[in-house]
């Protein structure tokens, strides 16, 4: 015989209802109460850290989304068309030199830089033969 089933005979018999009653909480011979939850460092910082951060994101995101400055313009009237022509780049010629050949009266980093704007150019780099729009205004 085994050591469980040792014990297990050597034990009283007690009617189904009697440990039913025995068993219920609250009463004095029922089970222990469970101590209370405790977390741990690792717990609270999934429990209150990880949700924060995505808190936090979100405001952010949504601060940018909604600060952005998206509107051109508050009526059709106010839109102008920026005048321009088109410049063919030649060899050794660089957006300076065009900036400041086209429009001789402004400060040639604001030629250039709606140049770069007008053309949607990564850099500020031209090959020859290139197309450009140049504004004349």
């Amino acid at each position: 015989m085994s050591a469980i089933s040792a014990s297990q005979a050597n034990a009283p018999r007690v009617p189904a209802r009697q440990a039913l009653q025995h068993a219920r909480p609250g009463t004095p011979d029922g089970p222990a109460p469970l101590p209370p939850l405790r977390l741990t460092r690792r717990g609270k910082i999934v429990l209150i850290g990880i949700p924060l951060v995505l808190l936090a994101a979100l405001l952010l995101s949504l601060a940018g989304f909604f600060n952005s400055p998206a509107k051109a313009s508050d009526t059709a009237e106010d839109l102008t068309v920026t005048p321009t022509v088109t410049v063919t780049v030649q060899s050794g010629q660089s957006l300076w030199s065009i900036a400041g050949s086209v429009a001789p009266g402004r400060d040639a980093r604001d030629v250039v830089a709606d140049i770069v704007q007008l053309n949607n150019l990564p850099a500020g780099a031209v090959l020859p033969g290139q197309q450009l729009y140049v504004p004349t205004s």
